[in-house]
């Protein structure tokens, strides 16, 4: 406790030097207002039609090399039974409150309880639901509430299953932005594509940081 005051009491000095030298004390009225301030002038609203929308969607995480399957005529159960099957997943955690009616026969899902990461290695990936996605960027945006669980159930497992419902489907990122204002306080993760990285000689790596390979299925 002594060290963590002693840490604390260093931390605020730091930034009271700063704002010193910045010219004044800032306090949390300032700051909004300064942010307030700031002209805006990109674009924060959908240009494209609905349609259009999801088939940017989808094809921005094509291109991340995700596989996408647009379930508005079949049950997610038949599509996540569908897509399993071509992964040769046997064994799927899944965050508490998915919803149940999504979970396929034949294969074996369980609970995460706060497993710790040897355990979720040894899962043949993770099945999430999603709060919202992004079209332009090809990103699906996970928060830790039910259905979605906790950022490591997400990026421990090789492979990621995520049921994203077209509603939550937004055009641009300011719009996302403008939605989790709502939820700002949750850890939040942003998931383009799956995880991949390249070195200085520009070999690409996969599973650095994430599962090596993501299957998203769009609902009505």
């Amino acid at each position: 406790m002594a060290s963590e005051m002693v840490t604390n009491a260093a931390r605020e000095e730091v930034l009271r030097r700063i704002r010193a030298a910045k010219g004044g004390v800032a306090s949390r009225d300032a700051a909004r207002t300064g942010w307030n301030a700031i002209e805006r002038e990109y674009r924060r609203e959908a240009a494209r039609s609905r349609e259009a929308v999801l088939e940017l969607l989808v094809d921005r995480l094509q291109d991340y090399d995700a596989r996408v399957l647009e379930a508005v005529h079949v049950d997610v159960r038949v599509a996540a039974a569908t897509m399993l099957k071509e992964r040769g997943a046997k064994r799927m955690v899944v965050p508490f409150g998915l919803t149940a009616e999504w979970m396929s026969g034949g294969v074996e899902f369980v609970v995460d309880d706060g497993w710790p990461a040897d355990e979720l290695n040894r899962v043949d990936g993770v099945m999430t639901g999603a709060t919202l996605a992004i079209a332009e960027t090809g990103t699906v945006v996970l928060q830790n509430v039910a259905g979605q669980g906790r950022r490591a159930v997400t990026l421990v497992p090789d492979y990621h299953l995520c049921v994203v419902r077209v509603q939550d489907v937004v055009e641009t990122v300011p719009e996302a932005m403008e939605r989790l204002q709502a939820t700002a306080g949750l850890a939040t993760t942003f998931v383009s594509g799956p995880s991949a990285t390249a070195d200085i000689e520009m070999t690409r790596i996969k599973g650095v940081h994430g599962p090596r390979f993501l299957d998203v299925i769009l609902v009505e």
